[in-house]
């Protein structure tokens, strides 16, 4: 285990309309505002959805199980914004549900919001880290300077 000790600097609540994608939305107002690292908080709902919801096999690096949804669906989710290759990488986990059945997984590609769907956006400051690709993990968690 590691880990860096850093503060909450700014406080952003992003509001994605019906029909914008949620996860191109995050990322431009990181890219715009200049946030290199955050925590946030998701509420909402959701159509058009694709999410990443475990590995095929107990192997790494894991292939993924996709899973995609066209109805709307009622959504919360938490994650983080870290830099990757110096631009801003979402990385959020989300639970969708829909007529008594829900999924979970990680939220990837193109998402729309339906109706509305809120983001609590939580900037982190005072701590280095960053995501880097490990090869061997075939992904790229959080690494600290």
């Amino acid at each position: 285990m590691e880990y860096r000790e850093g503060k909450v600097g700014r406080v952003f609540v992003l509001r994605v309309d019906d029909g914008e994608d949620i996860l191109e939305s995050i990322t431009a107002l990181a890219e715009e505002k200049g946030i290199e690292k955050a925590f946030l908080f998701m509420l909402g709902a959701c159509r058009n959805s694709n999410l990443v919801t475990g590995p095929l096999k107990d192997m790494i690096p894991p292939e993924p199980i996709w899973n995609s949804f066209v109805d709307p669906h009622e959504i919360i989710g938490i994650g983080n914004i870290m830099l990757e290759n110096k631009k801003p990488v979402v990385h959020l986990h989300t639970g969708l549900g829909r007529d008594g059945k829900a999924s979970i997984g990680c939220m990837r590609k193109h998402n729309e919001a339906f109706m509305v769907t809120e983001i609590l956006l939580l900037e982190i400051e005072g701590m280095d880290a960053l995501r880097k690709f490990d090869s061997k993990r075939g992904f790229a968690p959080i690494n600290f300077g």
